[in-house]
């Protein structure tokens, strides 16, 4: 399956297709099918022989690739029934596979708000976190972070990759390993919505950018948890409304 999506080409060092084994290759490939509605939820898949055929592997192979899209929550096998596509309901939007090939299918206003919502209900409070811990240990990375997102010469993806590195020390520096795994978890959506929200065509837009992330490091160096909780909220908002903005939409 091709794609002319561009935030496809900003993740692609997270999940390369040349470093897939045959099993990963065959997942992706079924896995993509079923988030993209070529295997509608409550239809079934190709039957066994027809998808040996397709994809050159032995059965074995096949078992353990349908095994590992049913841990996913995507399909349901049964006997005498077949192996059916789930309810969406019952996807694992944690898994960062299906996360990656999500955003590899394209990132559309309902993926953004959904994204949105979540870093809404985690980022701020891992922000608050980090000032009332006292994570000045971690204020020297978060100023190096700063700095580099700073630079001139960043292209949209470079500024994403570096603005993905300060979220991560902003989980890292919360004290809590449950807030940074969940920021591990959505990095390929991550980059995807900063490479879409991206201000490095305006200077000026930069610069701003760059100052609403110092406010949050300025916040946990001053051991404010409101503040940095704002600080970090107005981060997230003017993101989302820069990629309103470019998309044109109202969502």
């Amino acid at each position: 399956m091709t794609t002319s999506n561009p935030a496809a080409a900003q993740i692609g060092h997270l999940a390369p297709d040349r470093a897939l084994s045959g099993h990963a290759q065959v997942a992706r490939a079924l896995g993509v099918e079923v988030l993209s509605g070529v295997h509608a939820p409550g239809a079934n898949l190709p039957a066994e022989a027809e998808l040996l055929a397709r994809f050159q592997i032995s059965r074995t192979v096949l078992r353990e690739v349908l095994k590992t899209l049913a841990a996913k929550g995507l399909i349901a096998s049964k006997t005498r029934v077949g192996t059916r596509v789930l309810d969406p309901s019952h996807w694992n939007f944690f898994d960062p596979e299906i996360l990656a090939w999500k955003v590899a299918l394209g990132v559309d206003a309902e993926f953004r708000k959904n994204l949105t919502e979540i870093r809404q209900a985690i980022e701020p409070l891992a922000a608050a976190l980090a000032a009332e811990r006292g994570a000045k240990a971690q204020v020297g990375e978060l100023r190096s972070c700063l700095d580099a997102m700073r630079s001139p010469r960043h292209t949209r993806q470079t500024f994403a990759e570096a603005d993905l590195q300060f979220h991560l020390a902003i989980g890292r520096a919360s004290g809590n390993p449950m807030i940074r795994s969940i920021a591990g978890v959505i990095e390929a959506a991550l980059v995807a919505s900063f490479s879409l929200s991206s201000p490095t065509d305006d200077a000026e837009l930069q610069a701003a950018t760059v100052a609403k992330h110092e406010a949050i490091v300025d916040a946990i160096e001053a051991a404010d948890p409101a503040a940095a909780r704002q600080a970090m909220l107005a981060v997230i908002d003017a993101g989302a409304e820069r990629v309103t903005a470019s998309s044109g939409t109202s969502s």
